[in-house]
């Protein structure tokens, strides 16, 4: 099982070279999920209907997770502890929350999102210019 952040599925959503490869490359029988909270992300860009359409459209195709309300309660101790510190935002703890209680690395590039979080686990999945 493979969780993917934000910044994945928007290079997937914007056929970026390198994603696309890596996507293509993935076992069929690999199962690749994505945080609720990283779906309502992505529809919060959308500009208008039809990029909405299109975005609800292509991750149709990935299984949603969401946290317990277990999760939800350490995330919310996390948040409180980081974020004056670390300048935690909110939907990223969420996010880093869900992660640790699947025992996943999150596919992301935005490392220093979730560096602050216990348990957390990143990973890069394909390379990147500028990374």
């Amino acid at each position: 099982m493979i969780l993917l952040d934000s910044d994945v599925l928007i290079d997937l959503l914007r056929k970026y070279p390198p994603a696309v490869d890596w996507f293509d490359a993935l076992h069929e029988d690999e199962e690749l999920v994505v945080p609720g909270y990283v779906v309502m992300e992505l529809i919060q860009g959308c500009r208008n209907k039809t990029e909405q359409d299109r975005v609800q459209s292509e991750l149709a195709a990935f299984g949603v997770v969401w946290p317990s309300p277990t999760d939800c309660n350490l995330a919310l101790e996390v948040f409180a502890e980081y974020r004056l510190s670390h300048n935690a935002g909110l939907l990223d703890v969420l996010i880093g929350q869900t992660a640790v209680a699947m025992d996943l690395a999150l596919c992301t590039f935005n490392q220093r999102h979730y560096t602050f979080i216990p348990g957390m686990q990143t990973a890069r999945p394909y390379p990147k210019s500028g990374q």
